[in-house]
This record gives C-alpha cells, sequence and structure tokens, in this order.
C-alpha cells in the first residue's frame, strides 16, 4: 500500500501540473474538478487495498505445518 500511496501523491501532482494540457479535452468537466479527482483516488486505493488483501486472505488460510512437514 506504500507504493500504492507514492503513486498516488505523484499523480494527483502531475494531473494538477496538465490541468491546462487536458482542459481542450474535457467536456461538462473542469479541469480541476475536485470530486473527479477524489473519486479516481479513492476508486484506485480500493482497487489496490483489494489486490493487497485477497493474496494476504488466501495466504492466512495456509496451515504452516503443512509445508514443513514435507522437508
Amino acid at each position: 500500500m506504500g507504493l500504492t500511496l507514492a503513486g498516488v501523491a505523484i499523480g494527483l501532482a502531475a494531473a494538477f501540473g496538465l490541468t491546462r494540457l487536458m482542459k481542450g479535452l474535457l467536456f461538462g468537466v473542469s479541469s480541476t474538478d475536485p470530486l473527479v479527482f477524489m473519486d479516481v483516488t479513492l476508486l484506485l486505493v480500493a482497487i489496490a487495498m483489494l489486490a493487497c488483501w485477497l493474496p494476504a486472505l488466501r495466504a492466512a488460510k495456509i496451515d504452516l505445518m503443512a509445508p514443513l512437514r514435507c522437508d
């Protein structure tokens, strides 16, 4: 999640920096609409949390003694 938060911070900084360039491509939304920035950020963080949580949940279900018995 640390990498995700760093990526979100860099992405938000780049998005704010490129607002002039994107202004001509957006219709019906201002280039610095805080609701859009917040929604996209929360969506990406939620997806990253799910991507971290599912493998951890799967790993937590493994019997730790089974691999040790094989050796």
